[in-house]
């Protein structure tokens, strides 16, 4: 499939209301180039390196793009999107130089150039995340490598609330241990676990898409002998014991499900619950307790929140 990309010049005040009229049009997202982001001062404690080519950026204003199917209708609805925003005016947004441009991409290369943008990142004292297309030669005897290939649908293993969960797996898995993985997506928390040495991981999806890309993961970093990967909604029907279950879902899922947690996991185990944005972290934290578990240490990352409880 070919597929048509619409780049719209415009400004800030004007991103919003042109993203939505981009949505309504059938784009299933945008991507936005602001110059500022040039020049956002990001963290870096664990040494990572954001890579921006300021080739891709407007002197001013800002452009947001979108991804459309080149068909029959394609030029019915890019008229649509320009008047769409040209009345714009009339609610008083400004929309600054309003240059729109269409261009050809090809499915295969838009599918792999997001590839470019993603490096080895060192995400915490002993973890780097390695894409399997990258050579990387370890920097000290004790890093651990997970090599990932994330697809285009379960990131790449650095978003802050996988990151603040590999940091609290650092923390409390032990040799031997057994863990289970809620909602594991693309597997990386369930091969931290087994590199930390947990003897046995259970790594559970309800996606049946994210089950296959768990198993390649999993099999890609030689720890399939300790990790098994199945379809299953939450706790549903798990009964052994774990020493510790790790969850990077929505608040909204965490506070389904905590009484299953505490059945599952053992008297003084842990459980790691991420995924959870700082508006919600109260409302957690209390079911949590509720649940029979004391709050050890709270971690916070950007606008996102991981919990690190351990059952009385």
């Amino acid at each position: 499939m070919k597929w048509s990309e619409i780049s719209i010049h415009t400004t800030n005040e004007a991103i919003e209301p042109i993203s939505n009229i981009l949505h309504e049009a059938g784009a299933s997202g945008v991507v936005i180039e602001d110059p500022a982001d040039l020049v956002k001062e990001r963290e870096d404690q664990f040494g990572e390196i954001y890579q921006l080519n300021p080739d891709d950026y407007p002197e001013e204003g800002v452009i947001v793009k979108a991804y459309l199917p080149v068909n029959s209708f394609l030029g019915e609805t890019v008229d649509a999107i320009k008047e769409a925003i040209n009345n714009l005016i009339i609610h008083n947004i400004d929309i600054g130089l309003n240059e729109v441009t269409i261009s050809e991409v090809n499915e295969e290369e838009w599918a792999t150039a997001w590839k470019k943008y993603y490096n080895p990142v060192k995400i915490s004292e002993k973890f780097t995340i390695v894409p399997t297309w990258e050579d990387y030669t370890p920097v000290n005897s004790d890093e651990l490598i997970i090599e990932l290939d994330p697809g285009m649908a379960f990131g790449t293993g650095t978003h802050p609330t996988t990151v603040m969960c590999i940091q609290a797996l650092e923390r409390t898995v032990k040799q031997g241990d057994r863990v289970v993985d809620v909602g594991t997506g693309s597997g990386v928390l369930s091969i931290a676990a087994a590199l930390l040495g947990a003897d046995q991981v259970q790594a559970l999806d309800l996606d049946e898409i994210a089950v296959k890309s768990a198993r390649l993961n999993i099999k890609l970093n030689k720890v399939q002998e300790r990790c098994t990967v199945s379809q299953n909604n939450l706790l549903d029907g798990i009964r052994e014991d774990a020493d510790v279950v790790v969850a990077n879902i929505l608040a909204e899922v965490i506070l389904r499900f905590t009484d299953d947690v505490s059945r599952v996991v053992k008297r003084g185990g842990y459980f790691i619950a991420s995924g959870i944005i700082a508006q919600k972290k109260q409302q957690v934290r209390e079911a949590i307790i509720d649940a029979g578990f004391e709050i050890e240490e709270t971690i916070h990352m950007e606008d996102w929140v991981a919990i690190i409880a351990k059952r009385r």
